[in-house]
């Protein structure tokens, strides 16, 4: 009868688990086909992206029923416990992936890619390297994989440093010539989604090492250069004494 129990809890786990693995490729077929739309000022597909969205959130909605049924009726302990609770984790943060994509679609639409310029090359780059990571650490999960869960973790710091960089390249594009102001703060909302699309993936690798080994991933997450320091000296011109203090976001 045990034996029994165990078997039918491990099916459940697995097919639980298939699940994750697929709203993981809607959220990562979300993400590069926002960054798509924006390079190619592809009004139909950043549409698309918006509308797909509701799929990913009913995915989400379908595995947490499935996780608290398998909660209520297996009444599972420990290792196995902990499995499920990763899963949980997991598609909370690949709803919000979901989220963020459905944001730089929204704002591709307004967009002039003229305007734009060679900000939007320096975005799809940044892009593709936010879709590495997130494509690595949805391996990771699924395939239980704590050596690639590490090397996805510790790779965090570069999506941060290119964050910082387009920063830089946004607001001083912004400054030289103010026609680009509108589509500059839309670059760096969309830039500022993917670093968190970042943050989501290592959120996942943190899941996937947790999954396994019942343990959090030791030392501080890594992280690369910050915006914040930068700010102050790309908004006031070259030359020009500040009037006052310059107040940053508190988000950054």
């Amino acid at each position: 009868m045990v034996a029994h129990m165990v078997k039918s809890f491990s099916r459940d786990l697995e097919v639980l688990l298939a699940d994750v693995g697929r709203m993981g490729g809607l959220a990562e077929r979300a993400v590069a086909a926002a960054i798509e739309a924006t390079a190619r000022g592809d009004a139909a597909l950043a549409r698309e992206v918006v509308a797909a969205d509701q799929q990913i959130d009913a995915a989400q909605h379908a595995i947490e029923q499935s996780a608290l049924r398998l909660l209520a009726l297996r009444q599972p302990l420990a290792v196995d416990l902990r499995q499920v609770v990763a899963c949980l984790k997991v598609v909370t943060d690949l709803e919000r992936i979901g989220d963020l994509s459905k944001s730089i679609a929204r704002r591709s639409l307004v967009v002039d890619a003229v305007v734009a310029g060679s900000a939007l090359r320096s975005l799809e780059r940044m892009g593709a390297r936010v879709m590495t990571q997130l494509h690595g650490a949805m391996d990771a999960f699924v395939g239980q994989d704590t050596e690639l869960a590490l090397r996805i973790w510790r790779a965090d710091d570069d999506i941060d440093t290119h964050y910082a960089s387009l920063f830089r390249e946004f607001l001083n594009q912004m400054i030289a010539d103010t026609s680009t102001i509108t589509v500059g703060a839309h670059l760096l909302f969309m830039a500022k989604n993917l670093e968190r699309v970042g943050d989501h993936a290592t959120n996942i690798v943190e899941a996937a090492h947790y999954f396994v080994t019942g343990e959090n991933i030791p030392g501080e997450r890594p992280k690369g250069e910050s915006t914040a320091r930068h700010v102050d000296t790309l908004m006031v011109p070259t030359g020009a004494a500040p009037t006052g203090p310059v107040r940053r976001n508190p988000s950054e």
